[in-house]
């Protein structure tokens, strides 16, 4: 759950943003952490209805992790399906499908890319001229925290001030998460892709958190795409994790390590399992306490948000959105209480690592667990444990 981080304008409205020529090959790169789940899963939805209006959505699923992570040399995520260059081409060869017709392209990780030979590489392979890069933006206050409890679900045992205290004060600030100023260093990624792309190819949107349905607007825009076609799907609304349920995931992480259990094991009962059934099934409650950061690290944040929007505002790349945000000072908000995990959230999670074992070999390999109904995982898991009871 991220920090709190308003302010008192009211939202800009009536911008008018002009198509991009038919034939473009829009490119999201992200970074993480400013809608891209959300953005994927409306698109992934509504491409049959995009198609219609001449829109391609090539990719097989809603997000080709394993294509881009492979594209941008990049490793999978601890326990997850190794990438290689088959999962590449084969979104190439979907993409070559789209012919002369408009295509969207949507992967965060595409912001991993390391360098301009790289990135080249991916521009030229997706289209070259016709590919047009867009950056979403979002200030680095809101991004932290959130970045944080996904690095966790990831395998982080590091509490969050200490993280904080590493990315901010520790030079050279790449330990123990090098990907996050990779990523979030964001006058740095929009400079290496404009740099292959040229700045008239390039658009950043900065986005508003006050008003939650701009972003799927501007793609809309974009795209040429009726406005309210592209509409958030539920499934893919990939809540943050609260504080408590943040903290025991890295307490797990820290057994899980401690005790030498494999990464394919953690993914399939953590990852894929306890906290996908967790975010999916239950919200989080009024009296959960989020996590908060500390005022020294907002004002640090906004410094260097401030550096971002000048060097951003000066390059001639297009911006959408309000620049000035990225440097703003939120609220430190109240002080956190003592976090305490929801009984419900702890079950749900702890269901959903149960039922990740019946899920794999009783229901279907391809199909995760919170894509199961409740009912059926129970009485796979029933009939796997009755199995094992009786060959005793």
């Amino acid at each position: 759950m991220d920090t709190d981080c308003t302010r008192e304008e009211p939202p800009a409205t009536g911008t008018t943003i002009p198509p991009l020529p038919a034939g473009t090959r829009l490119l999201h790169i992200g970074p993480h952490k400013t809608g891209t789940t959300a953005v994927q899963g409306a698109l992934f939805a509504a491409k049959e209805e995009m198609a219609r209006h001449g829109v391609d959505f090539p990719a097989h699923r809603r997000h080709p992790i394993e294509a881009v992570l492979a594209a941008c040399a990049r490793p999978a995520m601890m326990g997850d399906t190794v990438p290689t260059e088959k999962h590449w081409q084969r979104l190439l060869d979907r993409v070559a499908a789209t012919g002369e017709r408009t295509s969207v392209i949507s992967s965060e990780f595409f912001a991993d890319a390391e360098d301009g030979a790289t990135i080249a590489r991916i521009v030229g392979q997706l289209g070259g001229d016709r590919v047009h890069v867009l950056v979403t933006l979002r200030p680095l206050a809101r991004i932290m925290p959130s970045q944080w409890q996904q690095y966790v679900q990831n395998g982080l045992r590091l509490g969050y001030e200490p993280w904080l205290e590493h990315m901010l004060r520790r030079p050279p600030y790449d330990r123990p998460t090098p990907s996050f100023w990779r990523r979030h260093r964001h006058d740095r990624l929009v400079e290496r892709w404009a740099a292959v792309t040229g700045p008239d190819r390039v658009t950043v949107v900065v986005v508003d958190d006050r008003d939650r349905g701009a972003l799927m607007r501007t793609f809309e825009a974009l795209l040429g795409l009726p406005e309210g076609l592209l509409r958030p799907v539920p499934e893919t609304a990939n809540r943050s994790l609260t504080l408590a349920e943040t903290e025991m995931l890295r307490n797990l992480n820290k057994e899980f390590r401690g005790n030498g259990i494999p990464e394919e094991l953690y993914s399939r009962l953590v990852r894929h399992g306890a906290i996908a059934h967790m975010k999916n099934s239950c919200g989080p409650a009024p009296q959960d306490v989020k996590i908060r950061t500390p005022r020294w690290a907002l004002e640090a944040a906004a410094g260097i948000g401030a550096e971002t929007a000048a060097w951003i505002g000066s390059t001639g790349v297009r911006v959408l959105g309000d620049l000035a945000s990225l440097s703003r000072v939120p609220a430190s908000g109240e002080p956190a209480g003592e976090p305490r995990l929801a009984p419900e959230a702890a079950a749900r999670a702890l269901f959903g690592m149960l039922a990740a074992v019946a899920a794999v070999n009783g229901t279907g390999k391809g199909r995760t667990v919170h894509r199961t109904s409740s009912k059926e995982l129970v009485k796979v898991l029933g009939h796997r444990c009755l199995k094992r009871l009786r060959l005793r």
